[in-house]
């Protein structure tokens, strides 16, 4: 059985790790800057523009996803947060003072991805919802808007927060299974940046259903109010990436329980 005030004691201590390491912070800074700025940049050049624009590009323009167009940058961010939560005591060695304080590691791991998901999920959300409504007002008057009335805008806005969230712990499992930060970020990036671009060497009849796969595809579903072309709907997207990290996750746990706690150098 469970010991939940171990559980209980474990969860903040981890939580005061997360909120005291200047890495974990700062990433949590710069999730804000880029999907807010991104997203106040890119809205502020489209209504400077919008005149200009083709018909069809106004008929088909997705306030949405173009004031959420940050997260492309901030996925980034929040990948490296959920890698260094871990990496980081591998390098420095305090992995063996972690497991030593919490012996039981599937405890220890319960406790970090609690931490982590929690903490992500109401970042992501905040700056989403940040986000799209400063997109929102700086379009008013001009350019299409978007309400959060509408089920299927707040459907993407929410989900666009449960992304990043999502990546985060997939960044973490990475870390967990590799344990070598500079690997396991560079891993992350290609997962979300060059896998999409080698995609487009393979044949075009095997590009659709390689690429509606990727994880920055499946992220695109889940924040634009209509599904993109040769994709998935937003809530199969979510079961799809949610399955895909939770694969990993477990990936991660195995090899976890099997390994010396030694320090990567």
């Amino acid at each position: 059985m469970v010991n939940e005030s171990t559980l209980l004691a474990s969860t903040k201590a981890e939580w005061i790790k997360f909120r005291t390491v200047r890495s974990s912070m700062m990433g949590v800074i710069l999730t804000f800057v880029l999907i807010i700025g991104l997203g106040v940049l890119v809205s502020s050049l489209e209504r400077s523009h919008w005149s200009q624009v083709s018909n069809l590009r106004q008929a088909t323009f997705d306030p949405v996803s173009s004031s959420l167009v940050g997260i492309l940058f901030g996925q980034l961010a929040v990948g490296v947060i959920g890698t260094l939560f871990i990496t980081s005591e591998y390098s420095s060695g305090s992995i063996r003072t972690t497991l030593t304080a919490v012996p039981n590691r599937l405890r220890l791991i319960a406790s970090k991805l609690f931490v982590l998901f929690a903490t992500l999920l109401v970042v992501g959300e905040v700056v989403c919802v940040a986000a799209f409504l400063i997109g929102q007002r700086i379009y008013f008057g001009v350019v299409p808007t978007a309400s959060l009335d509408n089920g299927a805008v707040l459907r993407s806005v929410l989900l666009a927060g449960v992304y990043l969230a999502l990546l985060g712990i997939l960044g973490f499992s990475l870390g967990l299974i590799f344990r070598q930060s500079g690997a396991c970020i560079s891993l992350f990036v290609t997962l979300l940046l060059v896998v999409p671009i080698i995609g487009f060497f393979f044949p075009q009849s095997w590009q659709n259903d390689f690429q509606r796969f990727e994880p920055s595809t499946l992220g695109q579903s889940m924040f634009s109010p209509s599904a993109p072309s040769n994709s998935f709907g937003a809530w199969s997207a979510t079961i799809i990436l949610t399955a895909f990290v939770g694969v990993v996750l477990l990936i991660a746990l195995a090899l976890f329980e099997r390994r010396d706690a030694g320090a990567v150098t």
